[in-house]
């Protein structure tokens, strides 16, 4: 087993090399967001309910947009990322908006001893836990930052989708977090052609895994829902069968894509 203990250096400096890159694409449209165009769906929307004076902690933020959205909405958000070019990135942007986001850069199990604040909602969506091989040091975190009754809202792609291999033909990886993903690959889901060569570590989380994590941190399960689309064009064979909602064309709505989580915390 080749030594995965330098896990986070390894996908920190892919995410610093994918950054720039993601910025520039099509995929995160960054023109349209900088002249106001929300980048959060309406999956998180939802279950977020009016933000205005909350304050928000954004864990896995990228370079920001989403973090700026809430922002725009009222919110008083700090984001965190473990990819220092990406928090560069999101301090230019918050910048150029004239928003007061905080960001920091930090992996997540590191956070407690760098921030010292609670906050009403922990928000993290999207490609986000499978880059943590332990879910339930990754709950504690989430416990830990929120403030009694405070709430935990997740969104992200089913694990479900993480089985199959890159063309979904066939079920090529385990459900179960067995064992880490190594994995080397050329481009990124933000540009297909980009000529990035990447090394990931990451794992597959059960959705057992996950909630039990949450229900043994102090956090009591609200709403747990799953959807037959993703938001996201980031897969291959995919068809857009509603304007902004993705599938796998050859399976249609018959397996889940994403799924989020209203928790809150006892």
């Amino acid at each position: 087993m080749e030594n995965i203990s330098n896990y986070i250096n390894i996908n920190k400096q892919t995410w610093n090399n994918k950054t720039d890159v993601h910025v520039a694409s099509e995929f995160y449209d960054n023109e349209s967001f900088i002249k106001g165009k929300s980048t959060l769906n309406s999956i998180e929307l939802e279950l977020l309910g009016d933000v205005e004076g909350k304050k928000i902690l954004h864990l896995q933020c990228h370079f920001g947009q989403d973090s700026l959205s809430l922002e725009r909405l009222g919110a008083k958000v700090t984001g965190v990322d473990l990819s220092d070019k990406a928090i560069e990135k999101a301090n230019e942007l918050a910048k150029e908006l004239n928003l007061d986001a905080k960001f920091i850069c930090s992996d997540v199990y590191n956070l407690p001893n760098i921030l010292n604040e609670k906050f009403d909602i922990v928000f993290t969506s999207y490609g986000t836990i499978g880059w943590l091989p332990d879910l339930d040091k990754w709950a504690k975190v989430v416990s830990h930052f929120l403030k009694p009754n405070g709430t935990f809202i997740m969104a992200d792609f089913h694990p479900v989708v993480w089985m199959y291999d890159n063309d979904f033909k066939e079920i090529f990886y385990n459900y179960f977090n067995i064992e880490p993903i190594i994995e080397n690959e050329t481009g990124t889901y933000a540009d297909r052609y980009s000529n990035i060569e990447a090394k990931t570590i990451t794992w597959n989380h059960s959705i057992s895994e996950l909630l039990n994590a949450l229900i043994s941190n102090n956090l009591v399960l609200n709403q747990f829902n799953e959807f037959d689309y993703s938001p996201y064009n980031c897969f291959n064979k995919t068809e857009e069968f509603e304007k902004g909602k993705f599938r796998i064309s050859h399976f249609e709505n018959k397996i889940p894509m994403i799924y989020s989580i209203l928790a809150t915390k006892k």
